[in-house]
């Protein structure tokens, strides 16, 4: 893959919520992560510095959530995403493997759609498009006023259990919660199993 001229109008940045993930993506893509500083300040807010230039380049920010941390990885998303936006980057692309809250789209009594919230904050703050995996329900990409790729895990999963598990066909495909029973009722007729 030729990089030269591409990766000089892309920059890759990431937050603080998968950091091996981001420099396998790099290396795949040929580039480097870029220089951001993305630190939690003594007080516990959070501060992002991106230490070198994003003007008029394409800018894809990597920050998945962390289970024991979800809250500070949406504050680093929401603040480099801010952080590139007034500095005037021509695009700004959340690749977002997990997004946060996505399991509360729908209104509950007295409640409110957390994911839209989220949505409206993430674009918002200067993301103008968002790259994610396996949403919980696929008409949350109606709340965001931007562009969203939903791309799904299960042909890789499927992959991976064929090449890589000697032996799978003696399995059987267990979903953990009634909510999950669909999806492995799906992958269990994909790979012929029980």
């Amino acid at each position: 893959m030729d990089t030269s001229r591409g990766s000089k109008e892309m920059v890759l940045l990431a937050g603080n919520s998968h950091p091996e993930l981001a420099q396998l993506i790099a290396s795949r893509l040929e580039v480097p992560v870029g220089r951001a500083e993305v630190k939690e300040m003594a007080n516990r807010e959070t501060s992002v510095e991106i230490m070198e230039s994003v003007r008029e380049k394409s800018v894809y920010l990597i920050q998945t959530a962390n289970p024991k941390d979800v809250n500070n990885n949406i504050m680093e998303l929401l603040i480099m995403a801010y952080a590139c936006k007034t500095s005037s980057a021509r695009n700004i692309v959340g690749v977002i493997p997990y997004l946060p809250y996505c399991k509360q789209s729908k209104m509950r009594k007295r409640g409110c759609i957390v994911s839209k919230l989220l949505a409206k904050m993430m674009y918002k703050a200067g993301l103008t498009h968002v790259i994610t995996m396996d949403l919980h329900q696929k008409e949350i990409q109606g709340f965001f006023e931007c562009p969203v790729d939903n791309l799904r895990a299960s042909p890789f999963l499927l992959q991976y259990i064929q090449e890589c598990i000697p032996d799978y066909r003696n399995a059987v495909i267990v979903a953990r919660d009634p909510g999950s029973a669909k999806k492995a009722t799906s992958y269990a007729e994909r790979l012929r199993l029980g």
